[in-house]
């Protein structure tokens, strides 16, 4: 069975199937912002679909991070490492991408264990 949480009719903010939770890419909700306040926005967000699943960030599979320009690649690091719990970094891959909205400057897919 496939669980679908927020759906519309493009995407589904995210689905759990057979213990394992797939987020869409989360964007910031106020664009107009930097790369760090981006990051936390959707690091926010993150959390907050994880917790809905019954999981957390301790248990996140894989990180897909698409960024708007490499430049921003530190400040969204560090911001980044404050967000993940000693231990527990998963695998990921940061690319650079032309992002759906040109104010978005950072886009991060999850996947994670329930």
């Amino acid at each position: 069975m496939i669980q679908r949480f927020d759906v519309g009719k493009r995407l589904s903010e995210m689905a759990v199937h057979n213990g394992v939770v797939y987020l869409a890419g989360q964007v910031a909700e106020d664009p107009t912002q930097g790369i760090r306040s981006q990051t936390e926005q959707v690091l926010a967000a993150i959390d907050a679909l994880l917790a809905r699943a019954g999981t957390d960030k301790t248990k996140i599979l894989r990180a897909e991070i698409f960024l708007k320009n490499l430049i921003d690649f530190e400040p969204m690091n560090e911001v980044w490492e404050a967000w993940v719990p000693e231990g527990n970094a998963p695998p990921r891959a940061t690319l650079q991408a032309a992002l759906a909205n040109e104010h978005w400057l950072v886009e991060i897919l999850v996947t994670a264990a329930v």
